[in-house]
């Protein structure tokens, strides 16, 4: 007996086991999906593309255009090619026009295919897709043209020819003239601009880029809108012109119902555009608008790396640190370490190290856009070294000024220590006749000015809590309301007192509950 009942349990513990085999195999199987192809993916999309347009419902398009950058990066010309022809019957003129700017077909061994398919125990190959008797809708022509650009952008014998496809999806477009084509058509601007900046002359295209918000405007499209203030914000600053830049952005409003990542570019500009017109702080509330709207540091890492940059010199700017984690990021750590070693001369008053930090990064600085910036910081390491020379000396001359903060003559020094003084970044007063500055020494914590500034913040304190008791409210009379009940319950029991002192009642009648 016991050993069939080790036995029956060894059987069950097997059947467990396997069991338990299954189910994680068939986990594993739900957990690792197998992705579409990428001529399957364009296909729903064109069906979802054509349910937009039957349904009045653009949620379906945006859809489609949320995916877009993924999809991009998985194309060649064979899935394009393929994409056209099942979506097209042969006889269409638009499948003609696609099929012109694609490569044509390599040639194929028809008589491998027929041996096959003559062999009577031979594999049986699928059916092929039906195939389309009228052409979809005319927005899965341009969402087929923007596929296309973005795939000439990849090779740089085609960007000319990505110019050429980008005219004439522009022309198709505006003669078409649908406001369902409205969110690929903000796609599309975006691959225009592209095309000319890879291709071309980016200012070409800035009076079609004008045109165009104006009419987007009249229209009240606003994806297409957004997409061309940003389109034409960039094309001002790729050449510097800020002060264009600056009367485009006063002279429109960008639309509110926008998505994050143009709010997010929207911000970005403005950031420089600020930060050029030495409004530092409007300056900094942009760029934190544009990196909390931004995507997430893997998807966009190029842009993440771009706001960051213009973020910690406007900070330096501000006279503010930096948070050391910035330069841990992952996504940062390689692009910012320049910018680390400006924040340390920064940190340390070290004229000499900021100058040699930046002729060792000016490179990077002038193709970030940054240079110019960086250079005003000069002043701030200037102060900075003031500062420490303050507290560490309460007489120093002028020529000691010069030699540590590697300043070009005296006179420059008395200068710089002058408007410290006159801006509150140190306290002391420069003796011109012995040519040397005297510090004042710290100042005790407890001295006549501190109790001041004390008792004004008690007085603050207090003023706050009774101008708080002051706006509370409470129902108006309630107190009224309980004496009055109080009263007539002592009436209540004189009258019943004096009826019993009476003989009026007896002891057990009318007393109720006493």
């Amino acid at each position: 007996m016991p050993e069939v009942n080790t036995t029956e349990k060894d059987k069950k513990q097997e059947e467990k086991a396997k069991k338990d085999g299954k189910d994680d195999t068939s986990k594993t199987k739900e957990e690792k999906p197998i992705p579409p192809t990428p001529t399957a993916e364009i296909k729903s999309n064109i069906a979802l593309i054509e349910r937009a347009v039957a349904d009045l419902e653009p949620r379906f398009t945006h859809r489609v255009l949320r995916s877009f950058t993924a999809l991009r990066k998985r194309l060649d010309y064979k899935i394009l090619r393929d994409a056209v022809e099942e979506n097209y019957p042969s006889e269409s003129t638009v499948k003609t026009s696609l099929l012109s700017w694609l490569p044509p077909a390599p040639p194929t061994d028809q008589s491998m295919e027929v041996d096959t398919a003559a062999q009577p125990n031979g594999p049986t190959t699928p059916a092929p897709p039906p195939k389309p008797t009228s052409d979809p809708v005319p927005e899965v022509g341009i969402y087929l043209r923007l596929l296309l650009i973005h795939h000439l952008h990849t090779s740089k014998e085609n960007y000319a020819k990505s110019l050429d496809l980008c005219k004439e999806t522009v022309d198709m477009m505006q003669s078409l003239n649908r406001r369902s084509m409205d969110p690929i058509a903000a796609k599309i601007w975006f691959a225009v601009e592209r095309s000319y900046e890879l291709g071309g002359d980016l200012a070409v295209a800035r009076p079609m880029f004008l045109a165009a918000q104006r009419t987007a405007s009249l229209r009240h499209d606003d994806d297409t809108q957004a997409s061309l203030i940003n389109r034409l914000l960039r094309s001002y600053l790729h050449y510097n012109l800020y002060d264009q830049a600056d009367k485009l952005v006063s002279k429109t409003t960008f639309p509110v119902s926008a998505g994050n990542p143009q709010f997010a570019r929207y911000h970005y500009f403005l950031g420089r555009i600020k930060a050029v017109q030495l409004n530092y702080t409007a300056a900094h509330t942009n760029l934190q608008q544009a990196i909390r709207r931004a995507p997430p540091a893997k998807t966009a890492p190029g842009f993440y790396q771009a706001v960051h940059k213009l973020f910690v010199v406007v900070e330096l700017l501000m006279g503010d640190i930096p948070d050391r984690s910035t330069f841990r990021h992952p996504v940062l750590q390689k692009a910012l370490r320049a910018y680390f070693d400006i924040v340390k001369a920064v940190r340390t008053g070290s004229l000499s190290e900021f100058q040699a930090t930046l002729a060792k990064h000016a490179s990077q600085f002038e193709a970030d856009k940054t240079y110019t910036l960086i250079v005003r910081l000069r002043q701030n390491v200037i102060k900075t070294g003031i500062r420490r020379l303050s507290l560490s000396y309460s007489r120093i001359s002028l020529r000691d000024i010069c030699l540590k903060l590697h300043l070009d003559s005296e006179e420059d020094a008395e200068y710089i220590v002058g408007k410290a003084i006159r801006d509150g970044v140190i306290e002391g007063r420069i003796v011109h006749e012995k040519g040397w500055m005297e510090c004042e020494g710290r100042k005790n914590g407890y001295g006549p000015e501190v109790s001041d500034v004390f008792g004004r913040r008690i007085g603050y304190c207090l003023e706050l809590h009774n101008q708080s008791v002051k706006a509370m409210r409470y129902p108006l009379n309630a107190h009224r309301k309980e004496l009055a009940a109080a009263e007539g319950a002592r009436e209540r029991e004189k009258e019943l007192a004096k009826e019993i002192q009476e003989g009026e009642l007896d002891d057990d009648e009318g007393l109720g509950d006493f």
